[in-house]
């Protein structure tokens, strides 16, 4: 069984079907759905994705509440070798850092934990306060993917590639420190 993360404002917990309700909720939310999308069964969508072994998904708890998830998946070729995450949080939250320190706590325990040295995150190059968060974090933009995601509306949309490496970590106890 993982065990809990913790950073300096969120725990993250390994989300279990007891969270499908609270996170389905969230991504509800016309500010989370905007970017995560999905059909009109939220929470078969959240069971699938909480059944994949290769994903594994954290609620994000602050003071003890649901706030959202993130979750981790990693390409295991060696020689690509790395990680990647997404994350969302319900707008009550939205602009504390909550985030932010919920990506550097999963980066670091993918760097210290699972011996990555990259991780990387895909935010819709348009949604400009998570790669505010992200670049917060540490993170690096890499470049634009062209038309890599498909809208609500059928339309594509660019991405923005960001990394991180496992020495440019930021914060106390990460490996830059």
């Amino acid at each position: 069984m993982r065990s809990s993360l913790h950073g300096a404002l969120v725990t993250l917990r390994p989300a279990t079907a007891a969270d499908i309700a609270v996170l389905a909720a969230i991504r509800a939310t016309p500010e989370v759905r905007r970017w995560w999308r999905g059909g009109p069964d939220l929470p078969a969508e959240i069971a699938e994705d909480l059944a994949d072994p290769g994903t594994h998904t954290y609620v994000v708890l602050h003071q003890g509440l649901v706030v959202g998830a993130i979750q981790w998946s990693a390409e295991e070729e060696p020689d690509y070798r790395h990680a990647s995450i997404d994350i969302f949080l319900g707008p009550e939250v939205h602009g504390r850092g909550l985030g932010t320190d919920a990506v550097r706590t999963l980066a670091r325990h993918l760097f210290t934990e699972h011996g990555h040295h990259r991780v990387v995150i895909d935010p819709a190059a348009d949604n400009a306060a998570a790669i505010r968060s992200y670049t917060k974090a540490g993170f690096r933009p890499v470049g634009i993917m062209r038309r890599y995601e498909r809208g609500p509306d059928g339309s594509w949309h660019d991405n923005l590639l960001m990394d991180l490496l496992a020495d440019e970590l930021p914060g106390p106890g990460g490996p830059a420190s």
